[in-house]
């Protein structure tokens, strides 16, 4: 299930690519338009500044802004810094990988099996979407 995190994080960046000419909004303008704890939005905000995906800006006119066009911003990445892994079990993971402790071969395992196609379709669908996908309007 995807956190809260993640979706809020989604929200927020989606918010700030339909921003015109990158002009930086403040924390409470997207919390109250995504109906997002200030808080919890600072922790998120901060974390994507860290990881380089949004640039700050303080007083008057400040606010957060993205560093990269929305189009070069690829759902795996966003996916990775706030979630963590992709996959579903840990013995799929890519970028996380650990032996589950219960499974004397892999690659006889079923569950392994199955959530290595699970691993692969989603990761189809992470990285063939980036963040201007997200800001087309699909009435």
């Amino acid at each position: 299930m995807l956190s809260k995190k993640t979706k809020y994080g989604i929200k927020a960046l989606t918010y700030l690519a339909r921003q015109e000419n990158k002009i930086p909004v403040q924390i409470a303008t997207i919390a109250k338009s995504e109906n997002i704890s200030l808080k919890f939005l600072e922790s998120i905000l901060l974390t994507l500044r860290k990881n380089g995906f949004l640039g700050s800006k303080k007083g008057k006119g400040g606010g957060y802004y993205l560093l990269k066009e929305p189009s070069e911003i690829e759902m795996t990445a966003i996916m990775r810094i706030l979630e963590g892994p992709i996959s579903m079990v840990p013995c799929v993971s890519l970028n996380f990988y650990e032996k589950c402790d219960d499974c004397p071969d892999e690659n006889a395992c079923a569950v392994h099996n199955l959530m290595l196609q699970v691993r692969d379709s989603t990761l189809q669908i992470f990285r063939n979407t980036t963040l201007a996908d997200l800001t087309i309007n699909k009435s």
